[in-house]
This record gives structure tokens, sequence and C-alpha cells, in this order.
């Protein structure tokens, strides 16, 4: 099906995605869930550990190896779907399965069972593939819909819109839970009904694919993904800009993603709550709003980061976000009390939206005219998915090994040390807005 770039119904309705499944991001692996998971695990076992299929794990390690799953189960099944779907044309229709499997998912949640961790844990594990897969059609959508010189802009309102969305829909969560009794399992409900809710809006505007071919079951189909994953990696091996950018991302992206999805896990046990005297328990309602807070920080830090990339390019952003994420994780080391969290917290929010928007628009930038675009975004997608196969997976590893998270951030700084390297080798050779190569 044609269609014309920069269409402006098209170009907010996909766009509009970001504001439809963020609020999983935000709810269900940042805020709520890690905090009820770690309250309803917690006290079971000496040292928090809990029981799961035999094993002994301490609650917060489960949790690092049930993402760390999910992630591997993305990155085996995504790279054949996405063959298919640039094949068929029919990207949209995998896009709509990903994101009905991962709200029906967090719906699911409602019936989660510390007795019955196995079971409850599934439901988890299958929003987290539902998000990051129905990601790699709606990324892949990017510069089908835009022409080059509006992929920045275009990337960073996706990520202005869903940090907007996701602190609207927590703010009332929170307001329902705190003010009026309701159970926390009703927000799982109301994340599902919201993401798939308000992708009917992307999904009524946003066309099908550039491509249009008939489905024909068979066995070659099946595989065309991983020939098209590797029909790819044939063309950018030879186009250094993009090996090295691609070489850098895995590195410091794997950072960037750990450091989102076991923050509050880190906060609520690391960080000396004060105890409220009603309750006996720690009062951490101050680690809520400074999630909101990073949220709105983060809007303002896609945008910036987003303007400055205009002056200095875009490279030189990804070099100055990752040093700063650098020096958050070794400060992320040696904090204990509430306002150092607060004051790290901040510095998070701006590098998080800005890094987020910035890869994918310079990876967008850099790609070779193709009408597969969503063979390309698998690449790079099963290549940031690994990195979330490691980086959780390093990070509850030491913190069972160890007993402290502390540890597990030292390790993590060690991927930004490696991806900020990278990137000053790829701004040497290469400077992305001028597109001129300079070796």
């Amino acid at each position: 099906m044609a269609f014309l770039k920069n269409d402006k119904k098209i170009t907010t309705a996909w766009a509009f995605y970001d504001w439809a499944n963020s609020v999983y991001n935000l709810v269900i692996t940042t805020v709520i869930f890690p905090m009820f998971y770690l309250a309803v695990t917690a006290g079971q076992m000496p040292q928090d550990r809990v029981s799961f299929f035999g094993f002994k794990p301490i609650n917060s390690e489960l949790y690092s190896y049930v993402l760390s799953a999910s992630f591997l189960i993305v990155v085996l099944l995504v790279p054949i779907l996405s063959g298919i779907a640039d094949y068929t044309g029919k990207k949209k229709r995998f896009m709509q399965f990903f994101c009905y499997l991962g709200a029906l998912s967090c719906i699911g949640l409602y019936f989660f069972d510390p007795k019955h961790l196995e079971f409850s844990m599934l439901f988890f594990f299958l929003a987290s593939i539902g998000f990051w897969g129905s990601l790699v059609y709606y990324n892949s959508f990017l510069p089908e819909i835009a022409t080059p010189d509006q992929h920045d802009r275009l990337s960073a309102r996706g990520f202005a819109l869903g940090y907007i969305g996701s602190v609207l829909l927590l703010i009332a969560l929170l307001v329902a839970i705190k003010g009026y009794a309701m159970p926390v399992k009703y927000a799982f409900v109301a994340v599902g009904v919201w993401w798939a809710g308000f992708a009917q809006i992307t999904y009524y505007y946003l066309p099908n694919s550039v491509n249009q071919k008939p489905i024909r079951i068979s066995y070659s189909i099946v595989k065309n993904g991983y020939k098209e994953l590797q029909k790819v990696w044939n063309e950018l091996k030879h186009i250094k800009k993009i090996k090295r950018f691609l070489l850098a991302y895995f590195s410091y992206n794997m950072g960037v993603q750990t450091v989102m999805v076991m923050a509050v896990i880190f906060a609520n046990k690391e960080i000396n709550w004060p105890i409220d005297p009603t309750t006996g328990t720690a009062n951490n309602t101050g680690l809520i709003v400074s999630v909101i807070i990073i949220q709105l920080i983060a809007i303002i830090g896609a945008i910036v980061m987003s303007r400055l990339s205009k002056i200095i390019g875009n490279v030189m952003v990804l070099i100055i976000a990752v040093f700063l994420w650098i020096g958050i994780c070794i400060a992320a080391y040696f904090i204990h009390q509430p306002m150092e969290f607060y004051l790290l917290a901040a510095a998070v929010g701006f590098v998080m939206g800005g890094i987020q928007s910035m890869s994918r628009s310079t990876y967008s930038k850099l790609l070779p005219e193709t009408k597969d675009h969503a063979s390309y975004f698998s690449f790079y997608d099963v290549l940031e998915k690994i990195g979330l196969v490691i980086g959780p997976l390093v990070f509850g590893y030491t913190n069972g090994l160890t007993g402290s998270m502390r540890f597990s951030v030292l390790i993590i700084a060690v991927f930004f040390v490696i991806g900020f390297c990278l990137l000053l080798w790829l701004n040497r050779v290469y400077k992305v807005d001028e597109e001129v190569v300079l070796d």
C-alpha cells in the first residue's frame, strides 16, 4: 500500500502507540508491580528467598532471571516473525498480536499469588514478551512513515507522549490505591485495558506496510526471518558507521535497559527509607514520587537531546549521555539516603529519555534505502534483547552471589564504559548529521 511520508495523521497515530504501551513500562516494570512483588514475596524465607521450581533464589534475583528469560524468547522468536511480516506486508498484524498478548498478560497479573510463583510469574514473563515484541514492529515503521529529517523529532515526540500518558495513569492509580483503598491488583487490569484500548488509535490510521505479498504457509517462509537477519548482517557489516554504532549500542543499551527494569527493586532494598510509625514498615512513598519526576524530566531530556543533536550531531549527544550514565552507576554504589536517591533519579530521568530517542533515530538515519525495514529493526532489536538477556542475568547473578545489588550496579557501569569507548571510536570516523565518512 503506497502512502506519503510525513502524513500528519499517520505520524501522530504512530507516536500515539508510545502513549498506549508506556504504561506497561512504568506501572508493571518500574513502579507498582515491582513494589507489590517485593512486598508479597518478602519474609517467606530467610534473606527474602522464595521457592521457584525447587530453587531458592532471592526474590529480586528471581525477578531479574524472569525478565532475562523473556528477552531470550523475544530474541529467538522475533527474527522469524519479522521476516514473515516484511515478506507478507502484515507487520501491523504482528504488532497487534504482541500488543494484545502483553495487555492480556497484564490483566492476568490480577491473579498473582506468591504461593504459586511458577504460575504467577508466567503472566509477568508473557507481558514482557508482548511489550518488547510489539516494539520491533513499531520501531520499524519510523523510516517508512517519515523522512530522515523528521526522525529525531518524531522519535522524541513518541517518547514524550509515552511519558505523559504513563504518568497520568500512574497518578490516577496511586490516588485510587492510597486515597480510596483500591486493591493493587486492579492497577494491573487498568494497564492492560489502557494499552490495548489506546492502541486502537494507532491501528486505525497506521498502514500495514510498504510491502504487500500473498501469504503462502511453508517451511521456507518460517525460516525466512533468520535468512533476512543474515542478509541484513551481510549488508551492514560492510557499512562501517552502522557496524560501529551497533557495537556501541549493544554495550551501552545493555546498561540502560537493566537500570530501567531494576531501579525500583534496587531502591526498595538498598535505600534507608524512613519507618512509618503507624505500620512499622518502610515509608517509600518518596520513591513513587521520584519515579513520576523521572518520567517528566525524561520528556525534557528527550527534547533537549533532540535539539542538541542538530548542533553537535547524534553521536556526540550519545557520548555525553553515556558518560553521564557511567557517573550515575558509580554514584548509585555509594548512596544510602532518600535525598541522595532523589538527586540521582533526576539525573537518570534526563539521560533516560534522551538516549532512547537518540539511539532509535540515529539507527534509522544510518539505514540504507530499503523496503524491508522490519528486518533491519529486527536486527537492531535482537542486539538490544541479547543485551537485555545478559544485563538482568548478570545483575541477578551478582545479587545472588554477593547478597547486595550495589555490586550489581558496578558491573552494569562496565557496560557503559565499553559503550562510551566504542562511541568515541565511531565519532572519530563518522559524523551522522553531516553524513560524511572521514576515513
